[in-house]
Order: structure tokens, then sequence, then C-alpha cells
């Protein structure tokens, strides 16, 4: 009987077990479900039909661990909630901006001062002068024609007494010289040298308004006196024909080479009128390269500027004597033919107006505007 009732009790204390594990593991998987419906939990069911098929005898025994059926019947199981683990709130990383550092202050750099050259100004040309020997003449073969007086003068002082009439109508008193010349400033006239017509009439090259030519004839010492200063002073050109032997011997009564150099440093023209004043008509061609060159070469060495021009002596040539000239490079003459047309096709057969002795302030102004 023992036995018996340990083998029962054996038998229950594995269902209550059993039951217990399963009544946990609803718990576990379905919590508080039969709460939220209303019902009874599947797990008090089960422990109450177990509590009620056990004996007493085996429920005094297991008083601590069960409850009676009284209190059973009528309070049921409490459910035992097991607590689902709460999760472990990840903390949200808090970005804490990264402080800009505050730039340190660096000292400005001193701006060094570039040094800009200033450019130099281009300096203009000076222009070449037409006696120099670097110059070069480009005629352009068309045919002009001017109307340019050239004026002849010889002598620029008092005649000596008892002077023949050769020498008293070749010289032109000082107070009369300037009077003419004050008249030409006055009256608009503009004075030019041989080159600067020439330039005109084989190259085209402009003249200015009421162009002029004043030249002296076989270089007289008086020129140097008294023309001279006064083309200065009216800023006048003049152009000086001399013979240059006489120069060269030092005549009496004719310019020197030092003289010279200063009249063309100051802007005059120093021309050749052959070595020694001879007719040079009829003539062999030796004896006028010998006079032709010879002239040329002592102005150039004494004076370094090339004569462009040959005053013909006593207007006496011929056509070789021109062409032996224009060999030597000379590019024109002038003669004693009383006019002022200048053509381009007689370069060597320039017109000129003789200034006599004679002629007072009136005689010189009607000879300007009627001569043709």
């Amino acid at each position: 009987m023992k036995g018996k009732i340990e083998t029962e009790l054996a038998f229950w204390w594995s269902v209550f077990l059993a039951a217990v594990l399963t009544a946990i593991s609803v718990a576990i998987w379905f919590p508080a479900a039969g709460s939220a419906s209303g019902q009874e939990h599947p797990l008090n069911s089960a422990v109450r039909v177990a509590e009620t098929r056990q004996p007493a005898t085996q429920a005094t025994k297991t008083v601590a661990l069960s409850p009676s059926p009284e209190a059973t019947a009528t309070t049921p199981l409490p459910h035992t909630a097991t607590a689902t683990p709460t999760p472990t709130p990840t903390p949200t990383a808090t970005v804490t901006p990264t402080p800009k550092p505050s730039p340190t202050p660096t000292d400005r750099p001193t701006a060094t001062p570039t040094f800009t050259p200033t450019p130099s100004p281009t300096p203009t040309p000076t222009p070449i002068s037409p006696q120099s020997k670097a110059f070069r003449l480009h005629p352009d073969g068309k045919h002009r024609v001017a109307k340019v007086p050239i004026l002849m003068y010889h002598y620029i002082s008092v005649p000596p007494k008892g002077s023949n009439r050769i020498r008293r109508d070749l010289s032109v008193w000082p107070s009369r010289f300037e009077e003419q010349m004050h008249f030409l400033a006055t009256h608009g006239y503009h004075t030019i040298t041989l080159e600067e017509l020439a330039l005109y009439l084989l190259e085209g090259k402009p003249l200015p308004p009421k162009p002029i030519v004043l030249t002296f004839d076989d270089g007289y010492l008086d020129n140097y006196q008294n023309a001279f200063p006064v083309l200065k002073k009216y800023g006048f050109k003049g152009v000086f024909f001399v013979i240059t032997d006489f120069v060269t011997g030092r005549y009496r009564g004719y310019m020197t080479w030092d003289e010279l150099k200063k009249m063309a440093d100051a802007g005059m023209a120093i021309e050749s009128h052959s070595r020694n004043h001879a007719d040079l008509r009829r003539r062999s061609y030796d004896y006028l390269v010998w006079q032709a060159l010879g002239s040329k070469e002592a102005i150039e060495n004494h004076l370094g500027i090339e004569p462009r021009f040959i005053c013909w002596p006593s207007g006496k040539y011929d056509r070789f004597a021109a062409r032996v000239f224009e060999s030597a490079g000379f590019w024109g003459g002038t003669t004693e033919i009383q006019g002022i047309t200048q053509d381009s096709a007689h370069m060597f057969e320039l017109q000129r107006i003789r200034v006599r002795g004679s002629y007072d302030l009136k005689a010189f102004e009607w000879v300007l505007e009627n001569v043709r």
C-alpha cells in the first residue's frame, strides 16, 4: 500500500513539474495573453487540475511548495511575468562642432615697390642734309616747272672810291641789302636752298609759300662781314658760291675756310664756283673733271659737306661741261639768264635775277614782281 502511494505521488509530482515547466514556457512565449482577453490563463487551469487530483496527505508534505486546495480554488495562480529585457539604448552621438581655429594674424607683407622704367622718348631722327655725303637723290622722272626767283648778289659793301662801272654795278650797299631783306621778311617770302628747289623739281617735295633763293657769287669777304649777320637776323638761308683755289690760296678780299665753316654750321649752303673762275666752254674732258672734282673735293675736305651745284663762272658753259659736272655728282647749275622759271628738264640752266648796285627798294620790288 505504501509503495503504491509513493508511485502515485511520483507520478503526480512529475505531472506537476511538467505542468509548471509548461506554464513557464507559455508565460515566456505568450505573456499576459489571458489577462488581455479576460480569460483564465492556461497555466492557472493546469495547476488547478493538478491540485484537485493531488491527495491531502501529499498536500501536507508539500505545503511549502503548493497552496491549499481552498486557496487554489479561490485564488488563481498569479501570472508570473517574465521581464523582457529592455534593450540598452544606444547612446546617440552628439556631434560636437570642432572649433575653427582662429586665424593667427600674420603681418601683411609690405609691398616692395616695383621699378617701372620710364620709357625714353623715341628721338626724332634728324633729317639728313642734302649736302651730306649720305644723302641720295631719287628723281621720279616727272617733269615739273616752278616759278622761283633766284637772286644773284656779289659784293655786299660800299664800292671803293674810283671803282669802275662793273664794280659799282656788282656792289650792293649794306644798308640797301638790309632794306631788301626786311622787305622779303615782311612780305611773306621764305628762303630755300638750291637743294630744296631740286628736291621739288626732281622728287616733288613740297615748297613753302613764296619761295626765294638768295645766292652770292665769288666768295668775297664782305659776304661774311655784312651779309651773313643780316641773314641770321631774319632767319634766312643763303647760298654762297666760292672759288676754291682763291679760298685755299687765301686771296685778299675772299673768305677763309674757317669763316665758311662757321657759315655752313649756321645753315648756309656752300657751293662751287669752279676752282679758278675760268671759262668752261669748249674745254677738254680732263680739264672739266679737274675743275669739277677739284672744287668739290676742296669743299668736302675743309667743310665736311658735299656741294651739289655749280655756278657757271661769268655764265660761261656748254652742254658738254654740264654733262661732265653731272657725272661728277652735281645736281644742277646756275646761269646769268634773267628769269624765275625753273625747269626740271634744265637743271644746269637755272635762271636768276641780278640785283644791281643801283637798285633802290622800289626797283627791287619792281624786279621781283615783273621778271618772269
